[in-house]
């Protein structure tokens, strides 16, 4: 549940959003669903580890605010909301001190702060010290080492609680908190023979999952309708790209696992489709083999030749790039004898993955390329994208329509499918912002990022939209942003001050219009705006609603604002406190889409 600070990190398709509300949200029942089953969940990796180079050693420096408004939300509500009976510690430092061995980050801020009584257990050879990571508030040490009694928690701490180096009441107090676990998970103690057993790969799973990715597909763009697709009986449609044709439920390193089975785009297509409609496939581009082009850098863009590189190595008896033009030429050639073209691309595990981070945001293996021309002959190319993390577009406002979705699980390529042909409306919306390149994310503008000792986040709380939306750039696509077959309107907003438990709230509700001519389900968006904005973001996001409208339906959707919802972190009372002031409450379709708005002053005891 780490922020997606830049981009490039290679694990942001592991990682949850940039906003640290959102992912407030999304954690805690995400949390309960696993725990109502007798498993733990594990909830990683405390804290601020948002770059994958050189994490085992990188010192992340971030202000005080910045940690407790931005980078530890998502796990105090995992604690305090969610009850997760297991966190997991970061491989990386928090201003000097290693994550996994950090008495103000462990012991102050999880236990003492949060009244965390769980398990925390290290990333795998995050532990560097006996002594630190014994009295940290660390219970349980995971390594690489295969020799496990050499490891820091085995023999090195039971020689030192022999020497007296170490008391042994925390042994003890870490043998409990382990204890504790199981006895929650019935694995131990009375209630054991009424533990859940669980399954896996139902057909209620099956379900789940093929909702799941017909939720978090997103509609970038769609002019002139070309969307949803018209395969009538009859006509041909071309299906370009290796993405269409592979299988990639989820991204690379740790969090691979193997499914019983896939769905890939073009299977979904053609099972969808078929009948009467014929579906032809061709790659497009190619993916090097990587022990043949060890020395290529194909994350150069289109099929220029990386820096340093021969451009005549070869595969396979061929040059890399008259490969390339083949495959290009072919793909345009089918393109051309179709009635409808669909580009499916992105990136793949050897992008979205553990232990590295990108080097730009490009699209790797000429991909651009291949998009221009497929657009060029055919305009009405329908461009989708598979990726754990946003890309350039350099040919975004060629295109007319751009579908995007992450890794959707199993059954993502009957999801993409069904919106492809409207059997689904699309209501996914992006819970990052995407921006053109990486030139304009504040973690390498005004902080740092990707260097190999210390990381300083000098943007503070200006994280993702907090600082686009502020500095009024120019991005590709809004947070929040995500279209739909059919319209809405929003009207009659109402802000209402009440008071509830002794303290201030505030009621904002307003009616949603399907306007369209087909169902489809709308999130709405409520920011809050503050008067005084020195030093502070434009808006920021605190609640949303999903709602299902039929065609013509209107329904009312309220949220209630909490006096945390104005509140910013007080350095000096070491808490958040809410200001008083003017607030404009902002009620639209994305971050910079605001369909709504009002505003009201509040005054807080504390303020």
């Amino acid at each position: 549940i780490n922020i997606k600070r830049s981009p490039l990190c290679g694990r942001n398709f592991e990682y949850m959003s940039e906003d640290p509300g959102l992912i407030e949200e999304l954690v805690v029942p995400m949390i309960e669903g696993i725990q109502e089953n007798d498993v733990a969940a594990c909830v990683k990796h405390f804290a601020a580890n948002s770059q994958e180079t050189e994490r085992l050693w990188v010192d992340t420096i971030i202000d005080e605010a910045a940690l407790e408004e931005i980078y530890f939300p998502g796990f105090q509500a995992a604690v305090e909301k969610g009850h997760t009976l297991a966190l997991m510690g970061a491989y990386n430092l928090l201003n000097g001190e290693h994550c996994c061995m950090s008495k103000s980050l462990l012991n102050e801020k999880l236990r003492k702060d949060w009244a965390f009584d769980g398990v925390v257990i290290s990333d795998w050879g995050a532990v560097h010290d006996t002594k630190l990571a014994a009295e940290s508030g660390l219970d349980l040490e995971m390594d690489v080492k295969y020799q496990f009694d050499e490891q820091y928690m085995a023999d090195p701490l039971l020689k030192a609680v022999k020497d007296g180096e170490i008391e042994e009441s925390l042994v003890d107090e870490k043998v409990r908190n382990i204890l504790r676990m199981m006895l929650r998970l019935k694995m131990i103690g009375p209630e054991r023979k009424h533990r859940k057993t669980g399954a896996y790969n139902t057909e209620e799973h099956r379900r789940a999952v093929l909702d799941v990715a017909r939720e978090s597909m997103i509609l970038l763009k769609n002019e002139d309708q070309v969307l949803p697709l018209q395969a009538e009986s009859g006509c041909k449609v071309a299906v370009i790209g290796v993405n269409a044709a592979a299988i990639h439920s989820n991204g690379g390193g740790s969090a691979e696992i193997k499914a019983l089975y896939e769905i890939s785009p073009l299977m979904g297509i053609k099972k969808l489709l078929g009948g009467n409609v014929k579906v032809s496939y061709a790659p497009g581009y190619v993916i090097p083999d990587k022990k043949e082009t060890s020395e290529i850098n194909w994350q150069a863009a289109s099929t220029e030749t990386a820096e340093n590189t021969e451009k005549e190595s070869t595969v396979s008896g061929r040059t890399l790039d008259e490969k390339q033009q083949e495959a290009l030429a072919e793909a345009v050639a089918l393109a051309k004898a179709s009635d409808i073209v669909i580009f499916v691309g992105g990136l793949n595990h050897d992008f979205d993955v553990e232990g590295l981070d990108r080097v730009n945001m490009k699209l790797p293996y000429g991909q651009d390329e291949v998009i221009d021309a497929l657009l060029k002959a055919v305009p009405d190319t329908v461009v989708c994208m598979y990726a754990g993390a946003p890309v350039e577009m350099p040919w975004a406002e060629k295109a007319k329509a751009i579908l995007w979705s992450y890794y959707a699980g199993m059954e993502g390529g009957t999801a993409l499918a069904e919106i492809l042909s409207g059997k689904v409306n699309p209501s996914g919306k992006l819970a990052e912002t995407f921006i053109r390149d990486a030139s304009q994310c504040p973690a390498h503008t005004i902080g740092t990022f990707g260097k190999k000792d210390r990381v300083e986040y000098r943007e503070g709380v200006m994280v993702g939209y907090r600082y686009y939306d502020t500095k009024k750039t120019d991005v590709l696509f809004p947070f929040g942003h995500g279209l739909s077959y059919t319209a809405f309107t929003y009207n009659d907003l109402e802000i209402i001050r009440q008071q509830e438990n002794g303290r201030q709230t505030v009621k904002v509700s307003c009616s949603v219009t399907n306007t369209g001519e087909h169902a489809g389900k709308e999130t709405v968006q409520i920011y809050v705006a503050p008067e005084q904005k020195k030093d502070r973001p434009v808006h920021e996001l605190k609640a949303f609603e999903k709602v299902r409208l039929d065609a013509g339906e209107t329904k009312r959707i309220c949220v209630i604002l909490e006096e945390r919802d104005f509140s910013r972190y007080d350095t000096d009372k070491k808490m958040p406190v809410p200001v008083n002031g003017t607030y404009e409450i902002q009620v639209g379709a994305s971050s910079t889409d605001i369909c709504l708005c009002g505003k009201i002053d509040l005054f807080f005891a504390e303020g």
